[in-house]
């Protein structure tokens, strides 16, 4: 009896997203995330989106700028579910995982329709069996969630409809390296309320950060996501501005992010899209309002009628060092679901 209760003690600490886990989540500095999902940022306390982020630097650091070799994710193998086709998601975890001495192994709705030819509960079973975790970029958040449900092993949202927590990720390491800190800036959103944005809208606070938000009128982020961003606002100490115009989001803003006007699925409203998102397009004129150590995020592929040539190509903008950073993001993201690993870099100003 005694040998049964240990061991259902064990299962219980050992299993994702359990209170215990969440309990014991934080220890001397360091967040214990082995296990964990990462459905949204909206789960993840301050301490464990800077500490995703300390681990990010870490690898980029040992790995990139010192050379070092560091296969931590040796004899594990990655289940990669698309949905939706990708440049930047695919490359940077396939690359990064391999990179870690990891197996990644890429599945397309030919090789698994998710919910199809086998139910979403016996495929997170099989995958449970066979792999050490998953990275699904899909239609759905409620497929993701039902994955992360029956599975017992980590879920990663590689995109959904709802949310894109790596990309958020990329975007706060890129300004961490770029101003220094996260702490005190002001962010401007200028564009759809996609999933991007509720990313942003439900991280940002944590991270000290203000938001300014303009989207077209009937584009506005969902009503239950900006309900939330408003608690986090006020349990932070942070400011959030809601509005219908583009010059006033900007002003004062120490970084100007926008992305697609029309994502994937949405191709036949793209002529009307266009039309409702006239003046929303970032410019020079754009930055004349904000602060003058702007800088520029999109998380690609761009478009010329999201944000000019002069703007994108300029050195405000940080789009391609925001894409490379996908990688040692999503490089972390791995490293702390699937590892004990601490990082050895002192942690980044935040």
């Amino acid at each position: 009896m005694l040998i049964y209760l240990r061991n259902v003690f064990k299962a219980a600490t050992l299993r994702k997203n359990t209170s215990i886990v969440r309990y014991f989540s934080l220890s001397n500095n360091h967040a214990q995330l082995k296990g964990r999902d990462l459905l949204t940022l909206k789960n993840y306390t301050s301490e464990e989106i800077k500490y995703l982020l300390w681990v990010s630097a870490d690898l980029k650091c040992r790995i990139k700028q010192k050379g070092e070799y560091m296969p931590l994710l040796q004899g594990k193998s990655l289940a990669m579910i698309f949905e939706k086709r990708s440049t930047r998601t695919r490359l940077s975890t396939e690359t990064g995982f391999a990179l870690l001495g990891g197996h990644p192994c890429f599945l397309t709705t030919q090789d698994i329709h998710l919910g199809v030819n086998e139910s979403l509960k016996d495929t997170a079973r099989v995958l449970s069996g066979m792999t050490d975790a998953v990275l699904a970029r899909v239609y759905k958040q409620s497929d993701l969630d039902l994955l992360a449900k029956e599975a017992t092993i980590p879920i990663v949202n590689g995109l959904s409809d709802s949310y894109h927590p790596i990309q958020i990720l990329a975007d706060y390491l890129t300004l961490q390296e770029h101003f220094g800190h996260l702490n005190g800036l002001t962010l401007s959103w200028i564009g759809d309320g996609n999933n991007i944005l509720h990313s942003i809208m439900l991280s940002a606070a944590k991270c000290g950060m203000h938001l300014r938000v303009a989207t077209p009128k009937g584009y506005e982020a969902d009503s239950s996501v900006t309900a939330a961003a408003e608690q986090f606002a006020k349990e932070f100490g942070t400011k959030l501005f809601i509005t219908n115009d583009p010059l006033e989001a900007a002003s004062g803003a120490n970084v100007l992010i926008t992305d697609t006007w029309v994502s994937m699925g949405q191709e036949a409203e793209k002529k009307k899209r266009v039309m409702d998102f006239k003046g929303y397009q970032i410019t020079m004129k754009t930055g004349k309002v904000a602060s003058p150590d702007w800088v520029f995020l999109h998380c690609l592929p761009r478009k010329p009628e999201e944000v000019d040539d002069e703007v994108f190509y300029s050195p405000k903008s940080l789009a391609f060092q925001e894409a490379e950073n996908r990688k040692w993001t999503i490089m972390g993201v791995m490293v702390s679901v699937l590892t004990d690993y601490s990082p050895q870099i002192p942690k980044p100003s935040v």
